[in-house]
């Protein structure tokens, strides 16, 4: 160490200190990172909105925050084990390069590891603090999402169906931990979650279709460069998504206000994907998928506050 290094650290005690802990927040974030945290906390409220219902106002705030995390507890283990297998591919596209794993700054090995400890944890929490039925269904989203979706993503544009199933079983984690049940209200909103996920993951896929090219990912518009199946599948699961969410009235689940909230939301949600289909241009696959993103909270909110009076 030369004299000017020495005088430095001298200078500056807690150089060191500062550096480390700078470190250790970054690795932190990374680990946060890893588990999607934004896709995480979608099934999160679905979940909440799934429990919500399911109790028809027996309420307990203790039960239901713990389905809850054991919920996000599995969801982020699917993520983890996701970023893991598809390195290689975040690698190659531009918006994920620079995740955890592609950029070094995580290895495969602590991904692994995380993974499994935090979907173990979550199922084991699931059964203790709710009941075996809703850590069975989290396990089945774990199962579906990681083994069959993810590597169906390289091999089959119907990967996008696939992976809805687990994307809507969060809400029926809910239901059976409020009442140890599923029932037509859970395969409701089932129902509702899966069509929703279709017309939101096609219109994400059209405006990165060159990203997921350069990943390999077999993915609809990849071999639709014209958009005219998209378009049209876009437009006939909003289509059904329509009457689909019109269903928790039908089962009392919900009242006339949400069933009318739910018609005007389905007719602007078929108005924009119907300017997608007549003009294939990006900005109106955006308003797709960024109305998508309004839709089913908007949708769920209505849903809880116009429930059942119990």
């Amino acid at each position: 160490m030369s004299a000017g290094e020495t005088t430095e650290g001298l200078l500056n005690p807690q150089t060191d200190e500062v550096e480390n802990a700078s470190k250790t927040s970054s690795r932190l974030l990374d680990y946060i990172e890893l588990t999607k945290p934004r896709l995480t906390l979608l099934s999160v409220m679905t979940t909440l909105a799934g429990y919500y219902l399911g109790a028809r106002g027996d309420l307990s705030l203790l039960p239901l925050l713990s389905t809850l995390a054991g919920t996000f507890l599995v969801g982020a283990g699917c993520a983890a084990f996701n970023m893991m297998i598809e390195v290689q591919q975040d690698a190659l596209m531009k918006r994920t390069l620079n995740r955890p794993l592609p950029a070094g700054r995580v290895s495969s090995r602590e991904a692994l590891v995380i993974g499994l400890l935090l979907t173990i944890i979550g199922l084991v929490w699931l059964a203790l603090s709710a009941n075996l039925l809703a850590a069975l269904v989290a396990a089945a989203t774990f199962v579906s999402y990681v083994f069959l979706y993810t590597p169906l993503k390289r091999r089959t544009t119907l990967n996008t169906i696939v992976g809805a199933v687990p994307g809507a079983l969060p809400p029926m984690i809910g239901w059976a931990a409020a009442t140890g049940t599923v029932e037509i209200g859970a395969v409701a909103l089932f129902a509702l979650v899966f069509f929703w996920q279709m017309p939101h993951f096609l219109a994400l896929a059209w405006m990165y279709r060159k990203d997921y090219a350069r990943a390999g990912y077999r993915m609809l518009p990849l071999v639709d460069p014209e958009g005219d199946t998209t378009s049209r599948q876009i437009l006939l699961y909003v289509a059904a998504l329509l009457p689909v969410s019109l269903i928790p009235t039908l089962v009392g689940i919900s009242g006339s206000v949400y069933f009318f909230g739910a018609v005007l939301l389905g007719l602007i949600f078929l108005w924009l994907s119907f300017r997608f289909a007549l003009t294939r241009e990006n900005r109106a696959a955006k308003a797709v998928f960024h109305f998508s993103l309004i839709y089913l909270p908007i949708l769920l909110l209505a849903m809880a506050i116009d429930g059942p009076k119990f």
